[in-house]
């Protein structure tokens, strides 16, 4: 607008200049032709000269006229450019605020976990399964799982295992088969589980159970103690099941944007090695690696102008005890002239790369597996 505005006044500006020009002329004319006339012609000198004056003041006035509008467009584009970096920065605040929000609700989801597979650790059917070996024990600890995953939806299946890695009973045993028969011994988040201080847990990164009927899960576990108690010998692990693809696709299906910004904002969670784990588009789960360029900052957002995106960012706080995996909540944001055909916010391939991938320079690299990761929490 500013340079639409300073364009026609430089226009009207140089017609201006043009009149004046031509009055100039005119003016000069007359003063030859009354110098011809004699004294006849020098009252129409007078004019003459009067007429050259005036033209000459418009000429002045008409610059004078450029150079001020010239000073004005340029504050105004000046202002104009300041007001887009206020907006594009409140853009960018709130996303990133979006992002916190999203993160957060995970943690807190996730901190439920790690109390519920420490207190069901200590429950007498549990510690009675891991004492005994009886075929009744094993039912009567199943009947138990079972009244539990009744109350506790969010979870696919609960195993108790032996110290080696059997499982000695499982909550759904009719449901997943495969799971009576499984043998978790060689999964760090078990071994973890073994080697737990007291109120300590282990958690397995987001991946694909088989035994589970190929679900996303989310691996939290415990170690069962003799007679339940803190500090008696560990005489086996309890290990629950979060139900991660249906319970972290309601978290990022449910990120406040408004209705214009869905078809071109994608809502993910990454975990450490940027590995996307949920995603709004369903897109990328468990292939796709984001790179973000976060310099460090926990909480942000930074412009992708080689892609029109804006990416806001937020590492997780932890929540309580739970002090988090070191996962992202992230959104990237096309801007509305950069949708692609199929309706979702158009790749960034300067930050997005597949599992597998040769890692990029000064990039983490990609994980090789799902469940490449495990971590062991203490209270």
């Amino acid at each position: 607008m500013a340079f639409d505005l300073s364009a026609t006044a430089s226009a009207h500006a140089m017609e201006i200049k043009e009149f004046t020009a031509r009055t100039r002329l005119l003016a000069l004319n007359a003063l030859i032709e009354s110098a011809h006339a004699g004294d006849a012609g020098k009252g129409f000198a007078v004019i003459a000269n009067e007429v050259k004056e005036i033209s000459q003041s418009i000429g002045d006035v008409s610059a004078r006229f450029t150079n001020q509008v010239d000073q004005k467009t340029h504050d105004i584009e000046r202002l104009s450019q300041q007001i887009m970096s206020d907006i594009a920065n409140l853009r960018g605040a709130r996303l990133a605020d979006l992002a916190l929000n999203m993160i957060d609700l995970i943690d807190r989801n996730l901190y439920e976990r790690s109390c519920d597979v420490r207190w069901w650790s200590t429950d007498a059917a549990v510690v009675d399964r891991c004492t005994r070996k009886k075929v009744d024990s094993s039912q009567s600890t199943a009947k138990r799982l079972e009244v539990i995953l009744d109350s506790y939806t969010v979870y696919l299946d609960i195993w108790v295992c032996d110290r080696a890695g059997k499982v000695i009973a499982n909550g759904r045993p009719e449901r997943y088969k495969k799971a009576r028969t499984a043998k978790v011994g060689d999964h760090s988040w078990f071994r973890k589980a073994l080697e737990c201080e007291p109120g300590g847990y282990a958690v397995g990164d987001i991946g694909i159970s088989p035994e589970l009927d190929n679900r996303q899960v989310a691996t939290y576990a415990a170690p069962v103690r003799k007679g339940g108690l803190a500090n008696s010998a560990v005489i086996g692990v309890i290990c629950v099941f979060f139900d991660w693809q249906a319970q972290s696709q309601t978290v990022v299906d449910a990120v406040r944007l408004l209705p214009e910004e869905k078809a071109r904002t994608r809502c993910l969670i990454v975990d450490a090695q940027g590995l996307v784990i949920a995603a709004s588009d369903r897109q990328g789960v468990l292939t796709e690696i984001v790179h973000l360029q976060n310099q460090n900052k926990t909480l942000g957002h930074y412009r992708d102008e080689r892609n029109s995106q804006v990416i806001a960012y937020a590492l997780t706080p932890g929540y309580e005890t739970y002090k988090g995996l070191g996962w992202f909540g992230v959104l990237i944001q096309s801007d509305p002239q950069t949708i692609g055909p199929s309706g979702s916010a158009t790749p960034d391939p300067g930050h997005h790369a597949k599992k597998g991938d040769a890692p990029q320079p000064g990039l983490p690299p990609t994980p090789s597996a799902p469940m490449a990761k495990d971590v062991t929490a203490q209270e």
